[in-house]
């Protein structure tokens, strides 16, 4: 390939493909960006996780709080000698919404009661939701998510 042209930025700057100086330059800085966007996702899963684990804090509290929403005249003796409450959706209802008023949500969004009731009488399920936001703003959960959570509960006589 004597006879082959030579490109023309080696014909204008010979020293151009010989020189190697500046070349990691666009590789630092493709990594600082990559970097940061595993950053920024790494933070924003992190905090998403600790949302949901405060939500569903909140709503085990607030299962628990359904479970023991029984008056001692709805205590039946069943099965022998155990003694078991008896448990309504309304009420279950009632002392949930109760509780969710005066419990601290700190920073959770947007709660919002979706159910509260007792599935067999025995026992309370409080499904609870909240809105999460990202920390910071990114391109992939810039509008948030919503979050639901769901705990059961129940009291027994020891």
């Amino acid at each position: 390939m004597r006879g082959a042209r030579r490109p023309a930025i080696a014909r204008r700057w010979p020293h151009a493909l010989r020189d190697d100086r500046g070349s990691t330059l666009p590789l630092i800085i493709g990594y600082a960006g990559l970097a940061l966007v595993v950053v920024l996702l790494v933070t924003a899963a992190t905090a998403l996780y600790l949302e949901r684990a405060r939500l569903f804090t909140l709503a085990d509290g607030a299962a628990l709080v359904g479970a023991e929403s029984f008056d001692l005249d709805d205590v039946t003796v069943r099965e022998g000698e155990l003694l078991r409450p008896r448990l309504t959706d309304a009420r279950v209802r009632e002392d949930v919404a109760a509780y969710l008023a005066v419990a601290p949500t700190g920073s959770l969004d947007g709660v919002t009661l979706e159910s509260a009731s007792t599935p067999d009488g025995l026992s309370a399920r409080v499904t609870l939701s909240s809105y999460w936001r990202p920390p910071m703003l990114t391109l992939f959960v810039a509008e948030g998510l919503r979050l639901e959570v769901t705990a059961t509960a129940r009291s027994v006589f020891g």
